[in-house]
């Protein structure tokens, strides 16, 4: 078994259960964080007794609040990988590419990249308490990728930019209004309800969903291509004054000042 730092890693039954634990941070994940994200769900991918994987968060506060800004302020990096890569464009792919359904259990804050991770997966299930939105623009960040090409695929393009351009959060009862997630639950049935869906999954042929899901896919994996050059993008922009801006802001309890860039 694989011992983890920034996640958990169980087997309950026919679900895997990925749980990103850095609740101090909001869930906010750094590189160490994607890479274990990655091995979890490769694990799930290979163990036979697993037929549906659950991703959640540690807490009643936050599902994922996505990159962790914090650590981008202190270090300009989201921190020390083995692979040496921030790898959160192969994580993305892998949630997609993973021939088993997955369930997204949003227990508080899906904002940021927290919020793409969520959009991803093939199915959402919601606490009453989750919180939907994203904050990319106003931290000096952006997902112009899966996060914002497949978030239109989802709740369709007013709605999109409406999330991208605005940054505002939204109840779990919006979200299920806009069709962002499938079902919205009581915060204590939260985990039991993915469980119970990930058994009602596992009474069905693995092979079928398997043929289900990448049919599904790939009338959106033109996106990759997309994703890929949206994080080099991100990349440079991140280390440009513009990006560091946000961060510094976002570290320093302030809002930022973008007026300078405005006809750069």
């Amino acid at each position: 078994m694989t011992d983890y730092e920034d996640i958990t890693y169980e087997v309950d039954g026919p679900a895997a259960v990925v749980t990103i634990n850095r609740p101090a941070r909001y869930n906010a994940f750094r590189g160490k964080t994607v890479e274990e994200l990655i091995k979890a769900f490769r694990s799930a991918w290979a163990d036979d007794a697993v037929q549906a994987i659950i991703l959640t968060g540690a807490g009643e506060k936050a599902f994922c609040t996505g990159g962790d800004v914090k650590q981008r302020a202190e270090t300009g990096d989201y921190g020390p990988t083995e692979s040496g890569m921030f790898e959160i464009g192969n994580l993305h792919k892998l949630i997609r590419d993973v021939p088993k359904p997955v369930i997204a259990a949003v227990n508080g804050i899906a904002v940021g990249g927290g919020h793409v991770l969520h959009v991803l997966c093939d199915l959402t299930i919601a606490s009453e308490t989750a919180k939907f939105g994203q904050a990319g623009p106003r931290v000096g960040s952006f997902d112009a990728g899966f996060g914002s090409a497949f978030l239109a695929r989802v709740v369709g393009e007013k709605r999109a930019r409406e999330i991208w351009y605005l940054c505002r959060q939204y109840d779990a009862v919006t979200a299920e209004r806009w069709g962002l997630v499938n079902w919205v639950v009581p915060a204590d049935r939260l985990l039991d309800e993915a469980k119970a869906v990930a058994a009602e999954i596992a009474e069905k042929s693995p092979t079928t969903l398997r043929f289900l899901k990448q049919s599904f896919n790939a009338d959106t994996d033109h996106q990759a291509g997309l994703s890929n050059l949206a994080m080099s993008a991100l990349d440079l922009f991140t280390h440009s004054p513009e990006g560091l801006e946000g961060a510094a802001a976002f570290a320093e309890k302030r809002k930022p000042d973008f007026s300078k860039y405005v006809n750069a």
